[in-house]
């Protein structure tokens, strides 16, 4: 049985965040994306995990189930700690297996933060640290490092992360067993570190609100329906290509932190470019943030284009309403997208089966040629993209 998992989002809870962040509202938008598996998000906060334990019912060891969705109990946290008078900011990803061990979790690391005041918590606790007590509470539970590469908050971010895993997360380094690629790099990128060999690579959308959900995620081949978060993390940790089939992602330069520059300056530039303007933005003389490929190249022991044994599959892919709006020449927000988004949905069952699986021409009999032609061209990867940067999304072009 093919599954795709979004595993890593956030409630309404959260900073910055839908309110239409709700369970109904989950359950109902991963049917309409082709989403089987869902994480909860932001189980560390306690009106959050009133909501989970009302609309949730018990769907087999670890799994949970609203509205034919099934659910993983997961939450992200923000690791602010300090090394020797140096700061680090760090996110995490934890999966859990019940309830049960999410209150263990959560009594554990109460006393380094305030998990009331949001989805995602700031902790005063070492990466380390936090990974002896998630397992202490479960074995069964799994940490991985959010948007590995993300500037700000990944494990290997330019402003505040580390060059390796081990400097991290220290004598708890062998109980990571994946990182998240985050919106900003994709899985060619990281095979450029052979460190990262053993280590699965996990896409997750982080979405924000309902529209978002699964714009990156993980498609695995679970024999148990009533096992799926046995079979989910130990395909994880197994590194199981029998299993965990590929990843769904964007085109890396569409994220915001791929490129260096400076926002305030609308300055973007490539990391040759910014070395030899010593990483100082040439109009303000500030320093630029430091992107992913920049992070990437600094830190790579191989050439581009090196795959390694075992490396899990992907797929690039744009979300279909971008498509539907360059197409049409309007705006993804409004009512003609909508309808032809909806057309297409009501017509084929969900939006992954039309990105990947049903024929251009079958599409072509039910919707406007340009339409189709966009999404044959995604699929070639037949795409030009004005790289992101500074927390500015790169802009994506499939007719030039």
């Amino acid at each position: 049985m093919t599954l795709i998992a979004d595993l890593h989002i956030h409630s309404r809870y959260s900073r910055a965040t839908s309110p239409d962040m709700t369970i109904p509202g989950i359950a109902k938008w991963a049917k309409i994306k082709g989403i089987q598996v869902m994480g909860t998000g932001d189980f560390t906060h306690p009106e959050w995990l009133k909501e989970l334990r009302k609309y949730l019912q018990p769907a087999g060891p670890g799994t949970f189930e609203h509205d034919g969705v099934k659910f993983l109990l997961t939450a992200e946290v923000s690791n602010i700690f300090y090394r020797q008078g140096e700061c680090f900011k760090v996110h995490n990803i934890i999966l859990a297996p019940d309830f049960a061990t999410v209150e263990k979790i959560i009594k554990d690391i109460s006393g380094y933060g305030k998990l009331a005041s949001d989805g995602r918590p700031i902790l005063g606790l070492d990466p380390e640290k936090l990974v002896e007590m998630v397992l202490a509470a479960s074995a069964d539970c799994l940490v991985i490092p959010a948007h590995a590469w993300t500037p700000h908050f990944g494990v290997f971010g330019s402003a505040s992360g580390f060059d390796s895993l081990e400097e991290c997360f220290g004598a708890q380094t062998g109980n990571i067993y994946a990182i998240e690629t985050g919106l900003s790099s994709d899985p060619t990128m990281n095979w450029r570190l052979s460190r990262l060999d053993h280590i699965s690579l996990v896409s997750n959308s982080d979405a924000h609100s309902l529209r978002k959900l699964g714009r990156e995620a993980n498609v695995f081949n679970i024999p148990d329906s009533s096992h799926i978060y046995e079979d989910i993390t130990a395909a994880i940790k197994t590194k199981d290509l029998a299993k965990f089939l590929y990843t769904i992602e964007f085109f890396p330069e569409e994220g915001k932190y791929h490129f260096d520059g400076h926002r305030l300056c609308a300055y973007r530039a490539h990391p040759q470019e910014t070395i030899a303007q010593k990483l100082q933005c040439p109009a303000c003389k500030k320093p630029v943030t430091v992107g992913v490929l920049h992070r990437v190249e600094k830190l790579a022991d191989r050439a581009l284009k090196t795959k390694p044994p075992q490396a899990i599959p992907f797929k690039h892919l744009i979300p279909l309403q971008e498509i539907i709006a360059e197409a049409l020449g309007a705006g993804v927000n409004t009512q003609k997208v909508e309808k032809e988004y909806f057309k297409l949905i009501n017509r084929f069952g969900n939006e992954f089966r039309i990105l990947m699986d049903i024929s251009i021409d079958e599409i072509s009999n039910h919707t406007p040629g340009k339409i189709a032609s966009g999404i044959n061209k995604m699929r070639k990867g037949d795409v030009e993209i004005n790289p992101g940067y500074d927390g500015e999304f790169g802009t994506i072009k499939l007719f030039i």
